[in-house]
């Protein structure tokens, strides 16, 4: 972009942001996530940070909060109560601390407590005045100068203190934790007033309770802990306040007992009776801030509250105050967050791709944006139809998200930042790879292309045969298949098992030892089971779920030993017969027997078995999961995803792809997707990865 370009890009965002933060601060709402907002402002701070002179003092990232609602009494903050400015990878942080070093000439303080980590708590941030040792008042950030007055519903949060602890015991606490400068700053002048910071949150298991109650009465349940907590506080009856289970970490101290640390200012806030987060601690260097951050990502599904990263400031408070501020945000400090489940980027073009059985798919080339701590470059839009659902253009800024076991997608197009250079896609009339005509199916959405020998078909067929769910074929992935059709090496699926280490030796880039490993790994997958075979096909409709109930079908019927065995029991089956079967309804049987009458796949299957491929019965080790449904979502961290299938199908057990009133158990892992949203809202079982392991023992 050039400078006029970057400068509209500008406004566009500013105006954008305005409007969500509006929304979020202000009024509780949400159009977008939290994610994709801090996102845009990210954009916009990078885009500040390379053109300085186009910083006005109205952009967002110049102030904070939102104004404060008419209902509630205001209250002016001692000093700025601001927030941190946001970055999401080690590079982000890099630069953050070159940028603070830079500008305090490199003279700063060395330790080996250089950084103070605490965790970024998903909540709301507070402000707590006190008078004599006694709570008088507290408020909320506002626009960071005036806030809104609380008080009466922060006295209902239990982890608030409404009282500080004696004079006596606060020196004895100090001189516990070895403040002794503190103790000879206080004992003879001790503050009268004391302003301390903290964040107001809401536990995981509460906001469930909330929700249900909610959903009760009829009202719409909150999004996330924050916004329940804000709703919370923000009440005009103290009552409600006090009905939800609102909890409490201090953070700052305000006022000044001589503190020289961060962490000092921790231990002084935990002495006078606040509660402080135990999982706080210094850092030596950025190298133990990245430890510190890559423990809390894989671990805070283990919290009992939501945090969104982790805040990581300079740990000297002479150097810090020396450093100052950056617009709304102090220059020696930072939001360190996780890496986004939803960003947003530019949809720089609209590719399409033909798949295995020559479905059409439009596929979003995206500027390379991180999304769940993958980058990624690319999303697939299904099909045509989702195109003209989403109102999407080439050239449109859209948020992309990506959840759990959820491949990235675009989730929602943002037409207000449109800068009229857009273009429509049009949907081609010719296949991009063979250039055959392009027929629509009847009645459907659905693209294709007229040749069924288009070498787009074949090559996606290879991939799908080969990969993880069928035969598995472990380092035999694209980029070998492309160049054995290259080669004329292979030209379907059973020609892989004729390979010789002979053919892949004589060609570029391919040595003894890499030939070696390819032809072992295909000679040692030959023996499969009929379920894993029939989806290693690719016949159109039919995914993992629907080769199961096909194979226990036909296992019923005749003892299935290789590739002709199965093709004499489709012959016995009518479409009729498939349409009894559980999951199958006219069109998946249509498919199937469409494709087991096609004389070239016929020639297949009787190839297959001159290679020597052998379907083999699936081990059962018991029934104990017999009738049982599951489904998986997350990470989880005792085996991947295909074992626990195995392990469940092997009890007997049934795996399914989406959650449904007919799903037993949902078995959740690290980052779940929208499978466990959905599973609580239909009332269906969640196992932890703990209770799931018990189960198939």
């Amino acid at each position: 972009m050039n400078k006029e370009d970057v400068k509209k890009r500008i406004e566009k965002l500013r105006k954008e942001i305005n409007y969500y933060r509006y929304l979020y601060h202000v009024l509780d709402r949400e159009e977008i996530s939290a994610e994709a907002l801090d996102s845009l402002k990210k954009e916009l701070f990078d885009l500040e940070q390379q053109y300085p002179d186009l910083i006005t003092p109205d952009s967002p990232t110049q102030r904070v909060g939102g104004k404060p609602l008419k209902e509630f009494k205001k209250l002016k903050h001692p000093t700025p109560m601001l927030s941190f400015n946001d970055c999401f990878s080690k590079e982000d942080m890099i630069a953050w601390e070159k940028r603070f070093m830079d500008f305090l000439g490199g003279r700063v303080y060395q330790s080996e407590k250089f950084y103070y980590c605490e965790l970024k708590l998903d909540g709301l941030a507070m402000e707590f005045h006190y008078e004599d040792g006694i709570f008088v008042c507290g408020a909320t950030r506002g626009d960071g100068y005036i806030g809104e007055d609380v008080t009466q519903n922060l006295k209902t949060i239990e982890a608030i203190p409404l009282r500080l602890l004696d004079k006596e015991e606060i020196i004895e606490n100090l001189k516990k934790e070895k403040l002794f400068h503190i103790v000879e700053k206080i004992k003879d002048d001790f503050p009268k007033k004391i302003v301390a910071r903290g964040e107001i949150f809401m536990h995981k298991k509460e906001l469930e309770r909330l929700n249900q109650e909610q959903i009760k009465k009829g009202l719409k349940p909150f999004a996330n802990p924050r916004n329940a907590a804000a709703g919370s506080v923000r009440q005009l009856d103290p009552k409600v306040t006090a009905s939800r289970k609102l909890d409490s970490y201090a953070y700052i101290l305000v006022t000044d007992f001589g503190q020289k640390t961060d962490e000092e200012e921790h231990l002084i806030l935990k002495a006078l009776g606040f509660k402080i987060n135990p999982y706080n601690k210094p850092a030596k260097n950025l190298e133990e801030v990245f430890e510190f951050h890559d423990y809390w990502t894989k671990h805070r599904d283990k919290l009992p509250y939501e945090i969104d990263g982790i805040v990581v400031i300079l740990n000297n408070e002479k150097d810090f105050n020396r450093a100052g501020y950056v617009g709304k945000a102090p220059r020696a400090a930072i939001a360190y967050k996780f890496a986004l489940k939803q960003a947003t980027t530019i949809v720089k073009d609209i590719l399409v791709q033909v798949g295995r059985t020559g479905v059409l798919t439009p596929v979003a080339v995206l500027d390379p944006v991180n999304v769940g701590g993958v980058t990624i470059s690319r999303s697939t839009l299904h099909n045509f139809e989702e195109i003209k659902r989403l109102g999407l253009k080439i050239g449109d800024t859209v948020i992309v998200g990506r959840a759990g076991d959820v491949i990235p997608q675009i989730l929602q197009v943002l037409p207000d930042l449109r800068t009229g250079k857009e273009k429509e896609f049009q949907i081609p009339k010719r296949c991009p790879m063979c250039n055959s005509p392009i027929i629509k199916e009847e009645g459907g959405i659905i693209y294709r292309c007229s040749n069924k020998k288009c070498f787009a078909i074949t090559r996606r067929s290879l991939y799908h045969f080969v990969s993880k769910d069928a035969f598995d074929m472990v380092g035999v992935g694209p980029k070998i298949i492309d160049r054995l059709l290259e080669e004329n090496l292979i030209h379907d699926a059973a020609d892989l098992f004729e390979l010789k280490e002979g053919d892949l030796m004589v060609l570029e880039r391919f040595g003894e030892k890499s030939a070696k490993n390819i032809i072992e790994s295909i000679q040692s997958h030959k023996k499969i089971d009929l379920a894993r075979f029939i989806y290693a096909l690719g016949i159109l409709h039919i995914g993992e779920e629907t080769a199961d109930v096909l194979a226990a079908y036909l296992l019923k019927i005749k003892n299935i030993k290789k590739a002709t065995d199965l093709l004499e029991a489709m012959k016995k089956v009518s479409r009729e017969d498939l349409e009894s079967i559980e999951d199958i309804g006219p069109k998946v049987a249509e498919s199937i027997k469409n494709w087991f009458e096609e004389k070239n796949n016929q020639k297949l299957l009787e190839k297959l078995d001159k290679v020597g491929v052998e379907i083999e019965k699936p081990e059962t080790v018991s029934l104990k999961l017999k009738g049982k449904t599951f489904v998986l979502t997350g990470t989880l961290s005792t085996m991947t995803r295909e074992e626990a299938k195995e392990r469940i199908k092997r009890l007997g057990g049934k795996v399914s792809s989406s959650v449904s009133v007919q799903t037993d158990f949902v078995v959740a892992g690290t980052e779940p997707g929208s499978k466990y949203d959905k599973a609580k809202e239909l009332g269906v079982k969640i196992l932890k990865e703990e209770e799931f392991l018990e189960m198939i023992k």
